[in-house]
């Protein structure tokens, strides 16, 4: 069986054990990284379903590469135009 490696580093007993004693000993919670995906605005999202026909979204697919955003910024720029929100 191969040995496990984490960046080309192998992970061996000595390894785990000193995870274990560093985990053990606890973490400051400030100093975690926080987890899920960054706010959209300046609340919680909502999820909007949308439902768009090939050549509409194949537009928006290629703006949103060539601008370099995902399409999900794309929409949600189109909309603060369309309703007057910066």
């Amino acid at each position: 069986m191969a040995q496990e490696k984490i960046n080309g580093v192998p992970v061996t007993a000595e390894t785990i054990e000193a995870w274990a004693k560093e985990a053990e000993g606890g973490y400051p919670v400030e100093r975690l990284r926080k987890r899920g995906r960054k706010p959209a605005g300046d609340g919680p999202a909502e999820v909007v379903p949308v439902r768009m026909d090939k050549s509409l979204l194949d537009a928006l697919t290629a703006r949103a590469e060539r601008e370099h955003v995902s399409r999900s910024e794309a929409i949600r720029a189109a909309v603060r135009v369309w309703v007057d929100v910066a």
